[in-house]
């Protein structure tokens, strides 16, 4: 095993090593997860999921105010999102509602330190494990 700041210049294979690093590998789809990072690395589509995981339910228009975007930007965002199955929206009269649809995507917003908007009445469909 070499020192972990160190790099290894004696051409020695260490095949521990090995066989770690490439267990860490089993078991994962790399490419989905990084598609996953890739859609969280626009900082508007983020912002977006943040307001939906802390207002599920609203609507474009109420998105596009609290996040300074035009409803266009707003819509196709969403879009995107929903093509990924990270959102989904549901008919209010003449109004799309919008909200999380993923709960990978949900837990990984808790992981940065999203928190819910808890008033008397939960979000229905919103849970957590």
């Amino acid at each position: 095993m070499t020192n972990a700041g160190a790099a290894d210049t004696s051409g020695a294979l260490s095949v521990e090593d090995v066989r770690r690093a490439r267990a860490a590998l089993e078991g994962l789809d790399v490419t989905s997860w990084s598609g996953r990072f890739e859609l969280l690395s626009d900082a508007n589509r983020l912002r977006l999921l943040l307001c939906l995981h802390h207002a599920p339910g609203i609507c474009v228009t109420d998105l596009s105010v609290a996040l300074g975007m035009s409803g266009t930007a707003v819509s196709h965002a969403l879009r995107l999102l929903r093509s990924q199955g990270w959102v989904s929206a549901t008919r209010d009269g003449r109004s799309m509602r919008y909200q999380l649809a993923d709960d990978t995507v949900h837990q990984l917003l808790h992981s940065i330190g999203a928190t819910h908007f808890h008033d008397e009445t939960p979000t229905p469909g919103h849970t957590h494990s």
